[in-house]
């Protein structure tokens, strides 16, 4: 798959204070990265530089094949961003609004007023699309800013906090609706401090601290690295006494507590069919046996606080 986001060695000063040092990334078609981390740490600079919205200090980056600094113009067609404050027009509709954007991006009104109308009707607005935004809740403001990020379907989207101010129901959808560009191959960068959301869509996860990337990957591989190996919690039929010893071979016991047990092995797969096993020739009977969640926010919380 073609590289649609490449960054290397971006900088960004602002007088005697660097608000991004030295951040690389690349996300291909079809990849979603979620950049996470603190207010402050250089994520919406980093979007606002690739968005060809502030010049950087040191380093490069592309769009779509196009410099971000010698090539803005193109940048700025191939992209879609939303900003946590989408900066709509109080005294239009929603779809003056569009029609206003739209001619922006040489799409015909006719063309715009088909999706837009489709794109309401999408996110639960259908009916709202002639209401003035003033009018608008914060969470609809929200989608229609994301609406508009998506009219002239873009190579990339930058999204920052996309479902920051929005009900449960109306996130899902918006969820969905990123979920179907990353389908359509589009690369797409977002920014959140929803934990669960990122994890949820994000192929890779990179981690920023005033101003640096400090750990990036998948979802999984940053918990291996930062939380150590799966953990699983056995029920057993009663409380074990000094048959434990004889399973040192085959993982790693972090606890017992009366008839449970907690255990780390780098393979579940391999090695829980032999664990049983053994338990059984012990005389020890399974009655459940289950992953315990390591969530990202553990990962998040690791890798933030040391």
């Amino acid at each position: 798959m073609s590289m649609m986001i490449e960054a290397e060695q971006l900088n960004k000063r602002f007088d005697d204070f660097t608000a991004v040092y030295n951040i690389s990334l690349k996300v291909r078609a079809g990849e979603l990265l979620a950049l996470l981390g603190p207010n402050g740490a250089g994520k919406t600079t980093t979007v606002r530089m690739l968005g060809a919205i502030l010049r950087p200090t040191q380093g490069w980056a592309r769009i779509n094949g196009f410099d971000v600094v010698t090539q803005a113009d193109q940048v700025r067609r191939s992209i879609g961003m939303l900003t946590e404050q989408p900066g709509l027009y109080g005294r239009m509709s929603g779809l003056e609004y569009l029609l206003f954007y739209g001619r922006l991006y040489n799409l015909s009104d006719d063309e715009i007023l088909r999706r837009g109308r489709a794109a309401f009707a999408r996110f639960g607005m259908a009916g709202a699309e002639e209401r003035r935004l003033g009018e608008y809740s914060k969470g609809m403001r929200q989608k229609v800013g994301l609406i508009r990020a998506m009219l002239h379907r873009p190579a990339v989207l930058l999204l920052d906090e996309p479902t920051s101010a929005m009900d449960p129901h109306s996130a899902k959808l918006v969820r969905d609706a990123i979920r179907e560009v990353r389908a359509d191959k589009n690369a797409v960068i977002l920014c959140t401090h929803n934990l669960a959301e990122a994890e949820s869509l994000a192929d890779r996860i990179a981690i920023v601290k005033q101003g640096r990337i400090v750990a990036e990957g998948t979802p999984i591989s940053l918990k291996a690295q930062l939380l150590g190996n799966p953990q699983l919690e056995l029920q057993l039929d009663r409380s074990p006494n000094g048959e434990l010893t004889e399973l040192a071979d085959l993982v790693t016991i972090e606890w017992v507590r009366g008839n449970c047990l907690r255990y780390r092995t780098p393979d579940p797969v391999r090695t829980n069919p032999h664990l049983v096993r053994r338990l059984t020739g012990l005389g020890l009977g399974v009655v459940s046996l289950k992953e315990v969640s390591q969530s990202l926010e553990e990962v998040y919380l690791r890798v933030v606080e040391k």
